[in-house]
């Protein structure tokens, strides 16, 4: 049975393992950051999913800006996701979820009930910017799944200094990213290119990934 047309997969068939790759709040599944993510882990040979949450889907539809559907339709959304690969034969072991940002998010809600193999963010939004009393990270001090989160260390949505103070599972590993902002775009001053962070955070997810077939 093939995947559902509305997927974007990269990859080989033939893969062990899975990654799906959930969206931001205001970028599709086919952004340039999300495009770029994908098809760099998918040259090693990780099979990479992707697809829309309702609201996005109905954005390209219509054309017309919507807003992200409420976080209840968003975890039913990555459920579903879940549940039809499920139905495909890959679960547990050869699954990996994630995403960037909000995307990333939801499936760190999800990812325990799921029972999958690992769980990566890109540029976590543990606060919102400007808001760091606003923390979204309860439910990473109990985390029981094996998660990496790649963060910029210009990242307003958290930064290093913020990140310390939490008080996060010991399975949760944060990898940050030299001078990158929320997308890992780092300044001109930096002498560093977004390729190069791309690239970089790509490298911490494949290890990750080949890290989790030794747990």
């Amino acid at each position: 049975m093939p995947f559902p047309e509305t997927w974007l997969i990269d990859g080989p068939k033939t893969a062990t393992i899975t990654l799906v790759l959930a969206h931001g709040a205001g970028q599709p599944k086919d952004s340039a950051f999300m495009d770029s993510i994908a098809r760099l882990i998918a040259a090693d040979g990780v099979r990479v999913v992707r697809f829309d949450f309702p609201y996005m889907a109905e954005r390209a539809r219509s054309g017309r800006q919507r807003p992200p559907d409420r976080e209840p339709a968003l975890l039913e959304c990555w459920r579903g996701v879940i549940a039809e690969l499920d139905a495909q034969g890959v679960s547990g072991r050869a699954l990996v979820i994630g995403g960037k940002s909000m995307g990333g998010r939801m499936a760190s809600l999800i990812a325990d009930e799921a029972g999958v193999s690992g769980l990566v963010c890109l540029g976590y939004p543990f606060h919102p910017p400007g808001r760091p009393e606003r923390l979204r990270v309860a439910h990473l001090q109990a985390i029981r799944i094996p998660t990496l989160i790649c963060q910029g260390t210009r990242d307003p949505f958290g930064r290093p200094d913020e990140v310390a103070g939490y008080r996060l599972s010991s399975l949760v590993r944060v990898s940050w990213i030299e001078d990158g902002d929320h997308s890992f775009m780092p300044t001109k001053t930096s002498g560093r290119t977004q390729a190069q962070n791309l690239g970089l955070a790509v490298n911490e997810v494949l290890a990750f990934i080949a890290g989790l077939a030794d747990k």
